[in-house]
Protein backbone atom coordinates (compact mmCIF):
# COMPACT_ATOMS: atom_id res chain seq x y z
CA UNK A 1 0.00 0.00 0.00
CA UNK A 2 2.93 2.55 1.30
CA UNK A 3 4.85 1.40 -2.04
CA UNK A 4 1.33 2.07 -4.77
CA UNK A 5 1.15 5.21 -2.58
CA UNK A 6 4.88 6.64 -3.20
CA UNK A 7 4.50 5.48 -7.06
CA UNK A 8 1.36 6.71 -7.99
CA UNK A 9 1.69 10.48 -5.46
CA UNK A 10 5.03 10.83 -4.09
CA UNK A 11 7.99 9.59 -6.52
CA UNK A 12 8.41 13.08 -7.50
CA UNK A 13 7.48 15.55 -4.78
CA UNK A 14 9.15 18.85 -4.78
CA UNK A 15 8.88 19.36 -8.78
CA UNK A 16 4.94 18.04 -8.70
CA UNK A 17 4.43 20.51 -5.49
CA UNK A 18 6.36 23.41 -7.79
CA UNK A 19 4.52 22.91 -10.37
CA UNK A 20 0.86 22.86 -8.72
CA UNK A 21 1.58 26.28 -7.83
CA UNK A 22 2.60 27.34 -11.36
CA UNK A 23 -0.67 25.74 -12.40
CA UNK A 24 -2.73 27.03 -9.63
CA UNK A 25 -1.46 30.90 -10.32
CA UNK A 26 -2.88 30.74 -14.23
CA UNK A 27 -5.64 28.91 -13.33
CA UNK A 28 -7.19 31.98 -11.87
CA UNK A 29 -7.29 34.52 -14.71
CA UNK A 30 -8.31 31.69 -17.02
CA UNK A 31 -11.67 30.69 -14.67
CA UNK A 32 -12.93 34.16 -14.13
CA UNK A 33 -12.41 34.59 -18.15
CA UNK A 34 -14.53 31.86 -18.79
CA UNK A 35 -16.98 32.60 -16.26
CA UNK A 36 -17.77 36.08 -17.93
CA UNK A 37 -17.99 33.99 -21.17
CA UNK A 38 -20.61 32.10 -19.71
CA UNK A 39 -22.53 34.59 -17.88
CA UNK A 40 -21.85 33.66 -14.30
CA UNK A 41 -20.23 34.90 -11.27
CA UNK A 42 -16.28 34.55 -11.40
CA UNK A 43 -16.77 32.29 -8.19
CA UNK A 44 -19.12 29.49 -10.16
CA UNK A 45 -15.84 29.20 -12.70
CA UNK A 46 -13.47 28.92 -9.76
CA UNK A 47 -15.06 26.84 -7.35
CA UNK A 48 -14.99 24.56 -10.57
CA UNK A 49 -11.72 24.56 -11.38
CA UNK A 50 -10.93 23.69 -7.65
CA UNK A 51 -13.31 21.02 -7.31
CA UNK A 52 -12.53 19.35 -10.53
CA UNK A 53 -8.66 19.61 -10.40
CA UNK A 54 -9.18 17.97 -6.52
CA UNK A 55 -11.27 15.40 -7.84
CA UNK A 56 -9.34 14.28 -10.81
CA UNK A 57 -6.82 13.88 -8.97
CA UNK A 58 -7.82 10.72 -7.28
CA UNK A 59 -10.27 9.58 -10.16
CA UNK A 60 -8.66 10.56 -13.33
CA UNK A 61 -6.73 7.94 -15.57
CA UNK A 62 -4.22 10.22 -16.76
CA UNK A 63 -1.78 11.75 -13.86
CA UNK A 64 -0.64 14.94 -14.08
CA UNK A 65 -2.93 16.53 -16.07
CA UNK A 66 -5.00 19.25 -15.22
CA UNK A 67 -8.43 19.77 -15.21
CA UNK A 68 -10.73 22.77 -14.54
CA UNK A 69 -13.00 25.24 -16.45
CA UNK A 70 -12.55 25.84 -19.85
CA UNK A 71 -13.12 28.07 -22.81
CA UNK A 72 -14.66 25.42 -25.13
CA UNK A 73 -17.48 24.15 -22.27
CA UNK A 74 -17.93 28.05 -21.08
CA UNK A 75 -19.47 28.58 -25.08
CA UNK A 76 -21.95 25.83 -24.70
CA UNK A 77 -23.29 27.20 -21.60
CA UNK A 78 -24.22 30.61 -22.38
CA UNK A 79 -27.42 29.93 -23.85
CA UNK A 80 -28.77 28.06 -20.88
CA UNK A 81 -27.66 30.14 -18.40
CA UNK A 82 -29.47 33.46 -20.30
CA UNK A 83 -32.37 31.74 -20.87
CA UNK A 84 -32.27 29.67 -17.71
CA UNK A 85 -30.32 30.81 -15.05
CA UNK A 86 -27.39 29.12 -13.08
CA UNK A 87 -29.66 26.58 -11.42
CA UNK A 88 -30.46 24.96 -14.46
CA UNK A 89 -26.43 24.96 -15.28
CA UNK A 90 -25.74 23.31 -12.04
CA UNK A 91 -28.46 20.32 -13.05
CA UNK A 92 -26.97 20.05 -16.93
CA UNK A 93 -23.33 19.96 -14.78
CA UNK A 94 -24.55 17.01 -13.12
CA UNK A 95 -25.95 14.88 -15.53
CA UNK A 96 -23.27 16.12 -17.78
CA UNK A 97 -20.80 14.02 -15.43
CA UNK A 98 -23.85 11.39 -15.65
CA UNK A 99 -23.05 10.83 -18.96
CA UNK A 100 -19.13 10.98 -18.98
CA UNK A 101 -19.42 8.18 -16.30
CA UNK A 102 -22.17 6.21 -18.51
CA UNK A 103 -19.40 6.55 -21.50
CA UNK A 104 -16.33 5.22 -19.01
CA UNK A 105 -17.94 2.00 -18.64
CA UNK A 106 -19.05 1.75 -22.16
CA UNK A 107 -15.36 2.19 -22.89
CA UNK A 108 -15.95 4.81 -24.96
CA UNK A 109 -12.32 5.98 -24.54
CA UNK A 110 -11.21 3.71 -26.80
CA UNK A 111 -12.48 5.29 -29.85
CA UNK A 112 -9.64 7.63 -29.37
CA UNK A 113 -7.69 4.98 -31.28
CA UNK A 114 -9.60 5.95 -34.48
CA UNK A 115 -7.92 9.43 -33.92
CA UNK A 116 -4.92 9.79 -36.66
CA UNK A 117 -1.73 11.75 -35.30
CA UNK A 118 -2.51 14.07 -38.51
CA UNK A 119 -5.47 14.88 -36.40
CA UNK A 120 -4.12 15.14 -33.03
CA UNK A 121 -1.06 17.34 -34.41
CA UNK A 122 -4.40 19.54 -36.25
CA UNK A 123 -5.27 19.87 -32.62
CA UNK A 124 -2.49 20.60 -30.86
CA UNK A 125 -1.06 23.55 -33.59
CA UNK A 126 -4.73 25.11 -33.44
CA UNK A 127 -4.94 25.01 -29.38
CA UNK A 128 -1.51 26.50 -29.29
CA UNK A 129 -2.59 29.51 -31.84
CA UNK A 130 -6.16 29.52 -29.42
CA UNK A 131 -3.94 30.20 -27.01
CA UNK A 132 -1.63 33.02 -28.38
CA UNK A 133 -4.96 34.74 -30.17
CA UNK A 134 -6.35 34.81 -26.57
CA UNK A 135 -3.55 37.13 -25.03
CA UNK A 136 -3.88 39.46 -27.32
CA UNK A 137 -6.51 41.52 -25.86
CA UNK A 138 -3.99 41.77 -22.87
CA UNK A 139 -1.26 43.38 -25.59
CA UNK A 140 -3.57 45.38 -27.65
CA UNK A 141 -4.23 49.11 -26.51
CA UNK A 142 -2.32 49.33 -23.91
CA UNK A 143 0.70 51.01 -22.52
CA UNK A 144 4.81 50.05 -23.06
CA UNK A 145 5.36 48.80 -19.35
CA UNK A 146 2.78 46.07 -20.89
CA UNK A 147 4.99 45.17 -23.46
CA UNK A 148 8.06 45.65 -20.90
CA UNK A 149 6.73 43.17 -18.11
CA UNK A 150 5.99 40.50 -20.48
CA UNK A 151 9.07 40.64 -22.76
CA UNK A 152 10.93 40.53 -19.29
CA UNK A 153 9.02 37.47 -17.92
CA UNK A 154 9.46 35.75 -20.97
CA UNK A 155 13.37 36.86 -20.85
CA UNK A 156 13.26 35.31 -17.29
CA UNK A 157 11.09 31.84 -18.29
CA UNK A 158 13.48 31.16 -20.83
CA UNK A 159 16.63 32.13 -19.23
CA UNK A 160 16.39 31.37 -15.97
CA UNK A 161 17.01 27.46 -16.54
CA UNK A 162 20.42 28.37 -18.18
CA UNK A 163 21.50 28.83 -14.77
CA UNK A 164 23.94 26.54 -12.77
CA UNK A 165 22.36 24.55 -10.08
CA UNK A 166 19.36 27.02 -9.16
CA UNK A 167 18.46 27.18 -12.92
CA UNK A 168 16.62 23.47 -12.80
CA UNK A 169 15.60 23.06 -9.27
CA UNK A 170 12.82 26.13 -9.54
CA UNK A 171 10.14 26.31 -12.45
CA UNK A 172 10.96 29.46 -14.42
CA UNK A 173 7.06 30.41 -15.15
CA UNK A 174 6.89 30.54 -10.95
CA UNK A 175 10.09 32.72 -10.75
CA UNK A 176 8.35 35.28 -13.59
CA UNK A 177 5.09 35.27 -11.70
CA UNK A 178 6.56 35.89 -8.77
CA UNK A 179 9.76 38.42 -9.75
CA UNK A 180 6.83 40.63 -11.85
CA UNK A 181 4.51 40.65 -8.96
CA UNK A 182 7.37 41.95 -6.60
CA UNK A 183 8.25 44.48 -9.40
CA UNK A 184 4.23 45.65 -9.81
CA UNK A 185 4.31 46.26 -5.78
CA UNK A 186 7.22 47.65 -5.57
CA UNK A 187 6.75 50.62 -8.75
CA UNK A 188 3.08 51.12 -8.95
CA UNK A 189 2.64 51.07 -12.34
CA UNK A 190 -0.56 51.35 -14.69
CA UNK A 191 -1.28 48.16 -15.70
CA UNK A 192 -3.74 45.50 -15.58
CA UNK A 193 -3.60 42.51 -12.94
CA UNK A 194 -5.74 39.76 -11.61
CA UNK A 195 -7.70 42.28 -9.60
CA UNK A 196 -8.89 43.91 -12.55
CA UNK A 197 -10.42 40.27 -14.06
CA UNK A 198 -13.44 40.28 -11.00
CA UNK A 199 -13.96 39.37 -7.69
CA UNK A 200 -12.01 36.44 -5.72
CA UNK A 201 -14.39 34.70 -3.42
CA UNK A 202 -13.76 34.91 0.42
CA UNK A 203 -15.72 31.79 1.53
CA UNK A 204 -15.03 27.62 0.66
CA UNK A 205 -17.28 26.29 -1.47
CA UNK A 206 -20.21 24.95 0.25
CA UNK A 207 -23.22 21.76 -0.76
CA UNK A 208 -25.05 23.56 -2.96
CA UNK A 209 -28.33 21.33 -4.97
CA UNK A 210 -29.75 22.91 -7.36
CA UNK A 211 -32.90 25.14 -6.58
CA UNK A 212 -34.97 24.27 -9.55
CA UNK A 213 -37.83 21.40 -9.87
CA UNK A 214 -36.60 17.76 -10.83
CA UNK A 215 -39.35 16.62 -13.33
CA UNK A 216 -39.67 15.89 -16.87
CA UNK A 217 -39.44 19.71 -18.24
CA UNK A 218 -36.22 20.65 -16.54
CA UNK A 219 -34.81 17.26 -17.71
CA UNK A 220 -35.64 18.08 -21.65
CA UNK A 221 -34.40 21.67 -20.98
CA UNK A 222 -30.51 20.46 -19.62
CA UNK A 223 -30.50 17.39 -21.23
CA UNK A 224 -29.48 18.72 -25.00
CA UNK A 225 -26.68 20.91 -23.64
CA UNK A 226 -25.75 17.77 -21.35
CA UNK A 227 -25.25 15.66 -23.98
CA UNK A 228 -23.21 18.44 -25.74
CA UNK A 229 -20.83 19.43 -22.81
CA UNK A 230 -20.24 15.43 -22.22
CA UNK A 231 -19.17 15.41 -25.18
CA UNK A 232 -16.68 18.02 -25.73
CA UNK A 233 -15.61 18.03 -22.48
CA UNK A 234 -14.84 13.98 -23.31
CA UNK A 235 -13.06 14.59 -26.64
CA UNK A 236 -11.20 17.55 -25.36
CA UNK A 237 -9.41 15.46 -22.08
CA UNK A 238 -9.06 12.35 -24.51
CA UNK A 239 -7.39 14.80 -27.11
CA UNK A 240 -5.34 16.40 -24.18
CA UNK A 241 -4.73 12.96 -22.43
CA UNK A 242 -2.85 11.53 -25.67
CA UNK A 243 -0.67 14.91 -25.91
CA UNK A 244 0.18 14.58 -22.38
CA UNK A 245 1.05 10.57 -22.94
CA UNK A 246 3.19 11.54 -25.86
CA UNK A 247 5.32 14.46 -23.59
CA UNK A 248 5.90 12.45 -20.85
CA UNK A 249 6.34 9.15 -22.41
CA UNK A 250 3.72 7.28 -20.45
CA UNK A 251 0.54 5.60 -20.73
CA UNK A 252 -2.96 6.67 -19.16
CA UNK A 253 -6.19 4.95 -18.92
CA UNK A 254 -8.41 6.79 -21.23
CA UNK A 255 -11.58 4.67 -19.87
CA UNK A 256 -11.19 5.98 -16.30
CA UNK A 257 -10.59 9.31 -17.56
CA UNK A 258 -13.49 9.02 -18.90
CA UNK A 259 -15.46 8.26 -15.66
CA UNK A 260 -13.02 10.44 -13.74
CA UNK A 261 -14.47 14.13 -15.71
CA UNK A 262 -17.52 12.31 -14.98
CA UNK A 263 -17.21 11.75 -11.36
CA UNK A 264 -15.45 15.63 -11.37
CA UNK A 265 -18.13 17.31 -12.76
CA UNK A 266 -20.81 15.87 -10.70
CA UNK A 267 -18.58 17.34 -7.37
CA UNK A 268 -18.71 20.34 -9.29
CA UNK A 269 -22.09 20.77 -9.69
CA UNK A 270 -23.07 19.80 -6.22
CA UNK A 271 -20.51 23.08 -4.99
CA UNK A 272 -22.00 25.71 -7.27
CA UNK A 273 -19.47 25.01 -10.14
CA UNK A 274 -19.49 25.15 -14.07
CA UNK A 275 -19.21 21.83 -16.02
CA UNK A 276 -15.20 21.48 -16.77
CA UNK A 277 -12.84 18.89 -18.67
CA UNK A 278 -8.89 18.99 -19.14
CA UNK A 279 -6.96 21.90 -20.41
CA UNK A 280 -4.13 21.43 -22.94
CA UNK A 281 -2.97 24.82 -21.64
CA UNK A 282 -2.30 24.72 -18.04
CA UNK A 283 -1.49 20.48 -18.45
CA UNK A 284 1.13 21.46 -20.54
CA UNK A 285 2.35 24.36 -17.67
CA UNK A 286 2.49 20.94 -15.53
CA UNK A 287 4.17 19.07 -17.39
CA UNK A 288 7.24 21.62 -18.65
CA UNK A 289 7.36 22.70 -14.66
CA UNK A 290 8.46 19.29 -13.68
CA UNK A 291 4.96 18.05 -12.59
CA UNK A 292 4.08 14.31 -13.65
CA UNK A 293 2.30 12.69 -10.68
CA UNK A 294 -1.36 13.12 -9.49
CA UNK A 295 0.39 15.68 -6.64
CA UNK A 296 0.91 18.20 -9.02
CA UNK A 297 -3.22 18.21 -10.26
CA UNK A 298 -4.10 18.40 -6.48
CA UNK A 299 -1.42 20.94 -5.67
CA UNK A 300 -2.67 22.66 -8.08
CA UNK A 301 -6.99 22.58 -6.79
CA UNK A 302 -5.86 23.14 -3.35
CA UNK A 303 -3.70 25.80 -3.98
CA UNK A 304 -5.81 27.35 -6.03
CA UNK A 305 -8.63 27.42 -3.37
CA UNK A 306 -6.19 28.88 -0.84
CA UNK A 307 -5.23 31.18 -3.20
CA UNK A 308 -8.42 32.92 -3.97
CA UNK A 309 -10.00 32.86 -0.76
CA UNK A 310 -7.04 33.34 1.66
CA UNK A 311 -4.45 35.02 -0.09
CA UNK A 312 -6.86 36.96 -2.57
CA UNK A 313 -5.14 40.51 -2.12
CA UNK A 314 -2.02 39.95 -2.91
CA UNK A 315 -3.10 37.16 -5.39
CA UNK A 316 -4.92 40.27 -7.46
CA UNK A 317 -1.52 41.96 -7.49
CA UNK A 318 0.04 39.74 -9.90
CA UNK A 319 0.17 41.07 -13.04
CA UNK A 320 -1.80 39.71 -15.73
CA UNK A 321 1.57 40.41 -18.14
CA UNK A 322 3.35 38.03 -16.50
CA UNK A 323 0.37 35.57 -16.68
CA UNK A 324 0.46 36.36 -20.46
CA UNK A 325 3.95 35.55 -20.51
CA UNK A 326 3.48 32.04 -19.08
CA UNK A 327 0.82 31.46 -21.80
CA UNK A 328 2.74 32.81 -24.84
CA UNK A 329 5.35 30.07 -23.36
CA UNK A 330 2.85 27.38 -23.35
CA UNK A 331 1.89 28.20 -26.64
CA UNK A 332 5.28 28.25 -28.40
CA UNK A 333 6.17 24.86 -26.47
CA UNK A 334 2.67 23.01 -27.25
CA UNK A 335 2.54 23.82 -31.14
CA UNK A 336 4.75 21.32 -32.93
CA UNK A 337 6.78 23.32 -35.03
CA UNK A 338 8.18 20.11 -36.71
CA UNK A 339 4.65 19.87 -38.62
CA UNK A 340 5.71 22.63 -40.81
CA UNK A 341 9.06 20.99 -41.38
CA UNK A 342 7.46 17.81 -42.51
CA UNK A 343 4.54 19.36 -44.76
CA UNK A 344 7.23 18.98 -47.67
CA UNK A 345 8.16 15.31 -46.33
CA UNK A 346 4.13 13.71 -45.39
CA UNK A 347 1.75 12.85 -48.51
CA UNK A 348 -0.48 15.29 -49.09
CA UNK A 349 -3.63 13.92 -47.48
CA UNK A 350 -2.26 14.05 -44.24
CA UNK A 351 -1.40 17.48 -44.98
CA UNK A 352 -5.29 18.36 -45.59
CA UNK A 353 -6.09 16.49 -42.30
CA UNK A 354 -3.85 18.60 -40.38
CA UNK A 355 -4.13 21.86 -41.93
CA UNK A 356 -8.26 21.30 -42.47
CA UNK A 357 -8.39 20.56 -38.41
CA UNK A 358 -6.15 23.80 -37.53
CA UNK A 359 -8.22 25.89 -39.95
CA UNK A 360 -11.42 24.27 -38.51
CA UNK A 361 -10.81 24.64 -34.61
CA UNK A 362 -9.47 28.00 -34.93
CA UNK A 363 -12.38 29.57 -36.97
CA UNK A 364 -14.69 28.15 -34.93
CA UNK A 365 -13.50 27.97 -31.51
CA UNK A 366 -15.04 24.65 -30.89
CA UNK A 367 -12.54 21.85 -30.43
CA UNK A 368 -15.21 18.92 -31.06
CA UNK A 369 -16.13 20.15 -35.01
CA UNK A 370 -12.89 20.66 -35.47
CA UNK A 371 -11.84 16.91 -34.79
CA UNK A 372 -14.63 15.57 -36.14
CA UNK A 373 -13.61 17.03 -39.20
CA UNK A 374 -10.56 16.08 -38.88
CA UNK A 375 -11.57 12.75 -38.19
CA UNK A 376 -13.89 12.62 -40.85
CA UNK A 377 -11.30 14.05 -43.51
CA UNK A 378 -8.79 10.96 -42.42
CA UNK A 379 -11.89 8.12 -42.46
CA UNK A 380 -12.42 9.44 -46.27
CA UNK A 381 -8.96 9.67 -47.46
CA UNK A 382 -8.49 6.16 -45.43
CA UNK A 383 -11.37 4.44 -47.43
CA UNK A 384 -10.21 5.82 -50.82
CA UNK A 385 -6.75 4.49 -50.38
CA UNK A 386 -7.61 0.95 -49.40
CA UNK A 387 -10.19 1.23 -51.70
CA UNK A 388 -7.34 1.25 -54.61
CA UNK A 389 -5.57 -1.75 -53.16
CA UNK A 390 -7.89 -4.07 -55.20
CA UNK A 391 -5.97 -6.01 -58.30
CA UNK A 392 -7.86 -8.61 -60.59
CA UNK A 393 -6.62 -10.44 -63.30
CA UNK A 394 -8.12 -13.49 -65.50
CA UNK A 395 -6.84 -16.25 -67.43
CA UNK A 396 -8.41 -18.02 -70.20
CA UNK A 397 -8.81 -22.11 -70.51
CA UNK A 398 -6.74 -23.94 -73.14
CA UNK A 399 -10.46 -24.23 -74.89
CA UNK A 400 -11.38 -20.61 -74.56
CA UNK A 401 -14.91 -21.59 -72.92
CA UNK A 402 -13.61 -20.92 -69.60
CA UNK A 403 -11.87 -18.16 -67.65
CA UNK A 404 -10.61 -18.17 -64.00
CA UNK A 405 -11.15 -14.58 -62.27
CA UNK A 406 -8.56 -14.12 -59.52
CA UNK A 407 -9.42 -11.12 -57.19
CA UNK A 408 -6.44 -9.68 -54.57
CA UNK A 409 -7.61 -6.69 -52.13
CA UNK A 410 -10.01 -5.23 -50.08
CA UNK A 411 -13.56 -4.92 -51.37
CA UNK A 412 -16.35 -2.08 -49.78
CA UNK A 413 -18.20 0.41 -50.48
CA UNK A 414 -15.10 2.11 -52.25
CA UNK A 415 -13.94 -0.51 -54.49
CA UNK A 416 -17.09 -2.46 -55.27
CA UNK A 417 -17.24 -0.35 -58.40
CA UNK A 418 -13.68 -1.29 -59.83
CA UNK A 419 -14.52 -4.93 -58.45
CA UNK A 420 -17.59 -4.98 -60.72
CA UNK A 421 -16.18 -3.35 -63.64
CA UNK A 422 -13.02 -5.72 -64.04
CA UNK A 423 -15.48 -8.56 -65.36
CA UNK A 424 -16.46 -9.09 -68.98
CA UNK A 425 -19.85 -10.20 -69.22
CA UNK A 426 -19.83 -10.14 -73.31
CA UNK A 427 -17.37 -12.74 -73.55
CA UNK A 428 -19.37 -16.07 -74.82
CA UNK A 429 -18.14 -18.57 -71.79
CA UNK A 430 -19.56 -22.04 -70.63
CA UNK A 431 -17.80 -21.17 -67.12
CA UNK A 432 -16.45 -18.90 -64.83
CA UNK A 433 -14.48 -19.28 -61.99
CA UNK A 434 -13.84 -16.67 -59.09
CA UNK A 435 -11.03 -17.09 -56.77
CA UNK A 436 -11.62 -15.27 -53.63
CA UNK A 437 -8.83 -16.53 -51.72
CA UNK A 438 -6.83 -13.62 -51.53
CA UNK A 439 -9.89 -11.01 -51.08
CA UNK A 440 -11.87 -9.65 -48.17
CA UNK A 441 -15.68 -8.46 -48.09
CA UNK A 442 -16.13 -5.60 -45.54
CA UNK A 443 -19.74 -4.47 -46.33
CA UNK A 444 -22.94 -5.30 -48.11
CA UNK A 445 -21.84 -3.04 -50.92
CA UNK A 446 -19.43 -5.60 -51.09
CA UNK A 447 -21.70 -8.34 -51.12
CA UNK A 448 -24.06 -6.62 -53.24
CA UNK A 449 -21.38 -6.05 -56.06
CA UNK A 450 -20.35 -9.82 -55.65
CA UNK A 451 -24.17 -10.50 -56.11
CA UNK A 452 -24.57 -8.51 -59.65
CA UNK A 453 -21.29 -10.12 -61.07
CA UNK A 454 -22.66 -13.50 -60.48
CA UNK A 455 -26.39 -13.20 -61.66
CA UNK A 456 -25.55 -11.26 -64.66
CA UNK A 457 -23.14 -14.02 -65.73
CA UNK A 458 -25.82 -16.42 -65.13
CA UNK A 459 -27.99 -14.28 -66.57
CA UNK A 460 -25.72 -14.78 -69.87
CA UNK A 461 -26.00 -18.37 -69.74
CA UNK A 462 -22.13 -18.79 -68.08
CA UNK A 463 -21.81 -21.29 -64.86
CA UNK A 464 -20.22 -19.75 -62.09
CA UNK A 465 -18.05 -21.24 -58.90
CA UNK A 466 -17.03 -18.43 -56.51
CA UNK A 467 -14.18 -20.14 -54.56
CA UNK A 468 -11.67 -19.31 -51.49
CA UNK A 469 -13.70 -17.03 -49.54
CA UNK A 470 -12.13 -16.66 -45.65
CA UNK A 471 -14.61 -17.44 -42.94
CA UNK A 472 -15.49 -13.82 -42.55
CA UNK A 473 -16.37 -13.02 -45.56
CA UNK A 474 -18.14 -16.39 -46.23
CA UNK A 475 -19.94 -15.85 -43.20
CA UNK A 476 -21.43 -12.11 -44.59
CA UNK A 477 -22.14 -13.26 -47.92
CA UNK A 478 -24.22 -16.38 -46.66
CA UNK A 479 -26.26 -13.96 -44.45
CA UNK A 480 -26.78 -10.99 -47.20
CA UNK A 481 -26.03 -12.73 -50.88
CA UNK A 482 -28.58 -13.67 -52.60
CA UNK A 483 -27.20 -15.20 -56.21
CA UNK A 484 -27.26 -18.74 -53.75
CA UNK A 485 -31.43 -17.94 -53.16
CA UNK A 486 -33.82 -18.94 -55.29
CA UNK A 487 -35.39 -16.21 -57.80
CA UNK A 488 -31.90 -14.42 -57.24
CA UNK A 489 -32.15 -12.70 -60.91
CA UNK A 490 -35.77 -11.69 -59.65
CA UNK A 491 -34.79 -9.97 -56.41
CA UNK A 492 -31.32 -8.99 -58.09
CA UNK A 493 -33.52 -6.66 -60.17
CA UNK A 494 -36.42 -5.86 -57.89
CA UNK A 495 -33.54 -4.85 -55.36
CA UNK A 496 -33.69 -7.52 -52.59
Amino acid sequence: MIRSLKQTWFFNPKNDILAGLVVAMALIPEAIAFSIIAGVDPKVGLYASFSMAVVIAFAGGRPGMISAATGAMALLMVTLVKEHGLQYLLVATLLTGVFQIIAGYLRLGELMRFVSRSVVTGFVNALAILIFMAQLPELTNVTWHVYAMTAAGLAIIYLFPLLPKIGKSVPSPLVCIVTLTIVYMLTGMDIRTVGDMGELPDSLPVFLWPDVPLNLETLLIVLPYSLGLAVVGLLESLMTSTIVDELTDTGSDKNRECRGQGMANIATGLLGGMAGCAMIGQSVINVKSGGRGRLSTLVAGVFLLILVVFLGPWVSQIPMAALVAVMIMVSIGTFSWESLRDLRKHPMSTNIVMLATVVVVVATHNLAIGVFVGVLLASLFFANKVGRVLYIDSQASDDGQAREYRVIGQVFFTSADRFTNAFDFKESLERVRIDLSRAHFWDITAVDALDKVVIRFRREGTEVEVEGLNEASATLVDRFAVHDKPDAVEKLMSGH
